[in-house]
Parts: structure tokens; sequence; C-alpha cells
């Protein structure tokens, strides 16, 4: 529905109520929200965040805890994400006057796109509330009237009980008039107050909890190097440091390596604290957890574990945790604890390991939303052998009698597994530069008996199996492919050389990516002996990857917004398939900020060594002779650019491999002072005109910055003074048409209420900063590509911080710059 139906309703100047609007969402938990409302008729609100809005239902009695229990919804106009925090009183003469009340909020999921659900008339899904918990469903009826009617029914689960809305109001949960009325209802259940309260209110602690905390006290107090110094809040998490193989001996214990979310929990005063490893706060995300650890017998301990889904297998699933913070999984969460760095106002960081953890393990008792992550001692081989085979990414070894020590050091060793499997080549690349053959492997997988994309390998390939691999190929060449590929592979579909799926090859990876896709695949052999049909099993389960091993990840990068290095390293993992069809082989300037964005940055644009092996060198002319430039062809390159220090990617308008031929135009739009946004969309989009009048077709992108740039592809062949010309050219017939509007020239004291057309970009060796990069600017923002359409409701050009153009990535079912590769337009020819 949108917002519409809502401020149509309402008039704003005269109801505290909140004007809101649609919210981008994602990279976050869904929430929920009840509202008790005391309108001309009493009822209840029930609200679920869906794509930016609260989809909203009225329930006159309220939800029912009795599985089955049919409560009519009835639907009403969307309301703001903003809502979900309203309390107040409507006054009289406004739409829905009378007294609004908070009855209960949290987190929602459902399995799938929850629009699809609803389109179809039928919702499945959870809540994570203080009062409502569990399995819920919400069926439209086929009745027809002025609004669409459903049904809201709790499910058969742990969570249900003989309690209906009313039952659940307490002092702390609704206003005076809530409570009033809730009382003069006669309840249903017969059951006392007390026994209403002891089916839905979690533990508390009553007169026998400093008796408790005591006794862990002591506990605590007794093992070796503990301090009665304070609880350590806030304590800096251990770390572990990658090696090849697991350590030997017995004063090494050894833990299974989780894939999840680091998760470091301070209970201080029977209340929890909940922080990433970067240190934001995830109380809101995770109140589920944070409830668990209140629950504990004892009102303070600091814990450290990691947040995980478990599958059937017994694995931890590190996509499918992915879909639980956005909404679209119900998967239960489990937080893994695997130390306790303090407990019960005792400081045991110096405390040897295993007797933390013997104590940790009795703190936790029987396995639920808190679970024991336990250990083998000794036969650290061995261990790690069977992790392989069971499918595990490895496995984390810490030695017996360590401390806990903040940081990376040599008493916690993390071991990974390369997994290996055999998949079917389904087509190919060709070569890029000096190599022949073929660029890349396109490979697929058999499940339930249709193909699926798997991903392409491009390493491990010597020059003779270029040779036989390509010659091998020939004879299986077809027009068309076997199956389509997935929208955000990037490359392009049309330069595939597609075969029929007969050869087999066995390729080593770690893991997968969100979508599915291998991670660092290696060409390992042949497998003549394995029969395409036999080709059936899909890979081993998605595991996260670290690519490249980060110094210092922890360190801020971003000051204000609290972005670390590792936070930097992930997003751009996260944006890979968006941003490296414009920034592979291309070559690139870097702004390196080893002090962070708020300290002194650099530029780079010459090749070093010390940037990693994945970032090529690419020997370019200069007026002084030959220089080595840089250019990267993969995320790994990125990562270790990162690695050192890099924050902004800007690349040339021309590829590694035809330097002196560019292929994309860039005028940069800079207001001057004074000069509104809207005067910047609307230089924009008259740029468009302009160029499409000039027979080019552009791209759109906020820079990040202040303004905004327009791209334009064109064919290679002009050289770089043709391309120079024709922009400065474009640029002055632009200004000389609006001189009131627009000036080409850099003179600031000529651009005061007017958009600068800044065709520099367009010379050698100039550049423009990449779709996808980070800014080293206030507030983390990124330079994001749009389709024209959008541009109209963005507000500025820094709209899209790390955080929002991560949740955009993960949104994205097409490139807002589609086609942008494969359109074929020639530079227009200048005329006197």
């Amino acid at each position: 529905m949108g917002l519409r139906d809502y401020a149509r309703k309402r008039r704003f100047d005269a109801t505290p109520e909140p004007e809101g609007r649609v919210v981008e969402t994602g990279g976050r938990r869904p929430v929920f929200v009840v509202q008790l409302h005391h309108a001309r008729a009493r009822h209840y609100d029930f609200r679920l965040e869906v794509d930016g809005v609260l989809k909203s239902w009225a329930v006159p009695k309220g939800p029912s805890l009795r599985p089955g229990d049919k409560r009519l919804a009835v639907q009403v106009e969307d309301h703001p994400l903003e809502y979900a925090g309203f309390a107040g009183d409507i006054p009289e003469g406004n739409y829905g006057a009378g007294h609004v009340d908070i009855f209960d909020r949290g987190h929602w999921a459902s399995d799938g796109d929850p629009q699809a659900a609803l389109a179809q008339g039928k919702l499945d899904f959870v809540l994570q509330g203080g009062k409502l918990r569990g399995g819920w469903k919400l069926v439209r009826t086929r009745k027809q009237g002025r609004q669409v009617q459903w049904l809201l029914m709790k499910r058969q689960d742990r969570h249900a009980a003989e309690l209906e809305a009313d039952d659940l109001i307490d002092d702390a949960g609704a206003g005076a008039g809530a409570r009033a009325k809730a009382k003069a209802r006669p309840k249903k259940t017969g059951k006392s107050d007390s026994a209403v309260k002891s089916k839905q209110a979690p533990a508390r602690r009553d007169g026998s909890g400093r008796k408790r905390d005591a006794a862990w006290r002591k506990r605590a107090s007794d093992l070796d190097g503990a301090r009665e110094t304070g609880l350590p809040l806030g304590f800096e998490p251990a770390l572990a440091t990658l090696r090849a193989a697991p350590p030997t001996g017995d004063d090494w214990l050894h833990e299974l390596k989780w894939d999840g979310y680091r998760l470091l929990v301070d209970l201080d005063a029977g209340k929890a604290r909940l922080r990433s490893r970067g240190g934001l706060d995830w109380n809101a995300t995770f109140r589920e957890i944070a409830r668990a650890v209140e629950a504990l017998p004892v009102s303070s301990a600091c814990l450290d574990g990691e947040l995980v889904v478990i599958d059937a297998a017994g694995r931890s699933d590190f996509s499918e945790l992915q879909r639980v913070v956005e909404g679209t999984s119900k998967a239960d969460l489990r937080y893994m604890v695997f130390d306790l760095p303090g407990l019960a106002g005792v400081d045991l960081r110096r405390a040897p390991l295993q007797a933390r953890k013997a104590l940790l393990k009795d703190l936790l008792g029987t396995p639920g939303l808190l679970a024991y992550s336990d250990h083998v001692v000794g036969h650290g081989a061995e261990v790690f052998a069977q992790t392989g085979k069971q499918g595990l990414e490895g496995m984390i070894s810490k030695r017996c009698g360590s401390p806990y020590r903040a940081g990376r050091g040599g008493d916690w060793i993390k071991s990974k597994h390369a997994l290996a499997d055999e998949f079917l080549v389904i087509g190919y690349t060709p070569p890029k530069g000096s190599r022949s053959g073929f660029g890349s492997l396109l490979l697929a997988t058999r499940e339930r008996g249709r193909l699926r994309y798997a991903g392409r390998v491009g390493t491990g390939f010597d020059d003779t199996a270029l040779r036989v691999l390509h010659e091998r190929l020939q004879p299986l060449r077809q027009r068309e492919g076997v199956i389509e590929l997935p929208a955000h592979v990037p490359f392009s579909a049309r330069a595939v050389r597609w075969v029929r799926p007969e050869l087999v090859v066995e390729v080593a990876y770690r893991g997968l990516a969100k979508e599915g896709l291998l991670r660092q695949a290696s060409f390992l052999r042949v497998r003549d002996d394995k029969p395409a049909r036999e080709v059936q099993r899909p890979p081993a389960a998605p595991t996260r990857e670290e690519d490249v091993n980060l110094t210092h990840p922890d360190r801020i990068v971003f000051k204000d917004a609290g972005c670390t290095k590792a936070d930097v390293a992930d997003y751009y993992r996260s944006v890979a398939g968006w941003m490296l069809p414009g920034l592979r082989d291309r070559p690139l300037s870097l702004l390196r900020c080893p002090e962070g964005a708020q300290g002194e940055c650099f530029f780079q644009k010459h090749h070093a060594g010390s940037l990693g092996s994945q970032v090529h060198a690419l020997p370019l002319r200069q007026k002084d002779g030959k220089a080595d430039y840089l250019y990267v062809d993969s995320i790994e390159g990125v990562l270790e650019l990162v690695q050192m220090n890099t924050i902004e990617f800007h690349p040339w308008g021309a590829c590694a491999r035809d330097p002196e031929r560019p292929d994309r135009l860039v005028f940069d739009l800079d207001p001057g002072e004074g000069v509104a946004w809207k005067q910047v969309v609307a230089a924009a989009r008259d740029t468009r005109d302009k160029l499409r009048q000039a027979g080019l077709e552009s791209f759109v992108r906020l820079s990040g910055g202040k303004g905004l740039h327009v791209v334009a592809p064109i064919e290679g062949g002009p050289s770089w003074d043709a391309v120079r010309g024709f922009c400065e050219a474009f640029a002055q017939a632009m200004a000389l048409h609006a001189p009131d509007r627009y000036v080409a020239t850099m003179s600031k004291a000529r651009r005061g209420g007017k958009v600068f057309i800044d065709w520099l970009r367009n010379t050698r060796g100039a550049t423009s900063v990449a779709s996808w990069s980070l800014r080293a600017r206030k507030g983390a923002p990124v330079a994001v590509p749009l389709r024209w359409e959008e541009l109209g409701r963005i507000k500025r050009a820094d709209a899209y911080d790390l955080p929002k153009a991560r949740r955009r990535a993960a949104r994205l079912r097409d490139d807002p710059w589609a086609g942008i590769d494969t359109l074929r337009q020639s530079l227009p020819a200048l005329h006197d």
C-alpha cells in the first residue's frame, strides 16, 4: 500500500503520530509491534515490518495464545516504521482518536519472501517478543468487504498457552486505561495471576538470588589467577591466528570453528549487553539471546561465543544465519559460548582456560538458546581430519592453561579445510592478456535432477593443462548454455563459450558465498573416472571464509560511524558481485588512509610488491619512460588493498588490456556554494538528455560526496585526445547554453550558485571513483550506482552509508547499470 493512505487520513499538525516515510531496510531483523488502541472501539493493532513499512491489522479481541483460536484481523493502511515506537494520545477529532499503548514488540521472521506470502493469502511466521513468541499464521478470508479480512492464529509449540492478550497486560506493559479495562474483563482461563505470569514471564531473581551469586562468586574466586577486582565489562576479545595445521600435544584443546557472528556479552546487575567484535550494540537485534542470558542463575558475567544457526546435520550455516537476520528464515538462533572472562564480579581472564570452561559448562546447564561449546583435549590431527570428513570448516585450537588475552597471539590457533568436489564443465570464458586457452571454467552441479550453476574456477592450471583442456572442450562446443546464469555474475554472459556438460573436473574451494557459489576455487584435475551422470550431489554446506588475513581488524577506520577495518573488508566482500565488473582489469588509483578516514590519506597509482600477490602490475608509458601501474581482477585483490588501508578505488576509463583506448566517459557534476540538491538532479537529467541528442545513452551514480556522476560507455577506438576534446566541448556547450546554471571551468570564483560540469576525468591517467566504493569522508558514505528512475527519490549525494549500501546490494536483483558493458555506441564526431 505504501504510506499514501496513512498520510491522507492524518493531519500531522494536529496529531503526535509520526509522519514517517518508507525506509530502506535490510542488514537487521524486521520488527513487529502490537499496540493496544483505545479508539472508538477498543482493539489491538498488530504490525509487521515488510519492505520499509509496517503492514498493519486491527485485531478487535487481541491475539490469543491458544493454538487454532481464530482471531479476526482486519487489514488497515500501512504505517511508517517509526510507528513501532509510538504511544500516547491521539486527540479528539483526529483519525483513530484515543489512547495508544505498546503492548509488545520484538522481531519476527518467515521462511522466504513475506510479500509473496501475503499476496498468496497465507503467512507463516515466528515472533520473538516479550509476550508473544513462537509460531503464528495469518490467513486471508474469502469474505468480501470494504477492508480485507484475515484470521490471526497461534501455532502449537512450547509458547502456546491458555491465554489471550488481555491476560498479559501488566503494570509495565500498558497505561491505566488499558489495565482498568483488562481487569474489568473476565478471564477465560480460570488461572490465577501468578499462574499466568509463571507461564509467560522469564525467570526472575527471588530472595535466594544473593545466595546464588555468592555461591558462584566463591567458585570463581577459588580459581587460580582469579581477581576479585570487579567484572571486566567491555572486555576486548581474544582472536585466533590462522595456521595450515593444528598444533600437536596434550596441552592443547580443540573446538569446532563455528561459522557465525562473534558475540560478546556483559551481564551486569541482571541486565545483558550484547555487542559485536567491532563494538556494535546487538541487544535490539537479538533480544531473545539477551533474555536468555538474563535468565542465567547469576546477576553478573562476561561471556564470549559465536551466534549461529545449526542445520539438520549439526553444522553451523552462515547463509541461513544471514537469512534469519534479514527475516526470511524462521530457523532458531543458538549462542555457542566458549569462554568466561568474568563471573559474579570476579575477573577470570588470568585463570586457566580449562578451569574457565568447566565453570562455564556448569553455569549454562541444559543447552537451549545458550549452549556450551565443547572441546577435545589433544589428538589435534585426528580431530582436524574428522572435521574435514564431516564437511566442517575447521577448528580452533587453544592452549589448555592459557589466560584470556585480548588480540591475536599464540594461544589460539585457527585451522581450516580446503573443500574439494567434482563438477561439470558447462562453458568457459575467453583468456585475457598473455594467457592462452581460456580464462576460467564455468561449473555446475546437479541438484534434484536439475543442473545448478556453481561458480567458476580460473586458477590451478599450468600451460599444459590450459592447452589440453581447451582442446578437449572444442568438440563439446554448442551455441546455447544448458542453464541460465544468475544476474549477479561479474562477467558478461555474451562472452561465454558454452559446452555440453560432459567433462568432469575436481576443484578445491574455500566454502560457498551467500549465493551458493564457490569461493577461492582452484582446479585440481580432470576426473575421467567419474561419469557425468554421477555428479549429482551439491557442494558442501556454505561457509564464511576470510579471504585475506587482516592485521588489526578492529582498527577504527570511520570513527564517527564506528566502522572497523574488518567492517570495510566485509563490506567489499558483500558487494563484490556488483562492484567488480566496473573495477576489475582497469588501471587503478587508490586512496589509502593508514590512520583511518579521519587521519592523513594519500593517493597511490603505482604498483608495489607489498600490496599483495593478487594486486597486479601493469607497465604503462609516461613522460619519463615506463612505470608499473596497478590493477586487480578478483575480490582477493580488493581485500589485499583493504589490508593495506585502502578505502577508495578510482579506476581509469579504459581497460588494462587496452589502456590507450578509453571506453567510458564521465561527467562529474559538482555543485557550487548555494546549489540545492534538486538543481544537481536537474543537471544530471539535462546532461543525460544532451548526451542522448548526441547519440549516447548514459548511467547515473551518486558520488558519495556532494554531486552526481553521469557515465556514458563507448566502444574502444578513439584516442584519449579525441575523448578529451569531445568532453570539453560538450561541457562548454552546456555552460554556454545555460550560463546561469552551469560552468565548465574549475575556477571557484565562478562556481557560486552553479554546477561545475567536470570533464577533466576524461584525460589519460585521470580517474573517477568506482561504483560501490567507500569514500573517506564523515559517516562512511558510498558511491552508489542508480537507475535513472530512482534518482528522484534520493535526497543527497551521500544518501548511502556503508550499512545502507550493503543492504541495497543484498536486495538488488538486477544491476542498476545493466547493459553498460554490451551497449554499442561510438564517440560522436566533433564538427567545426
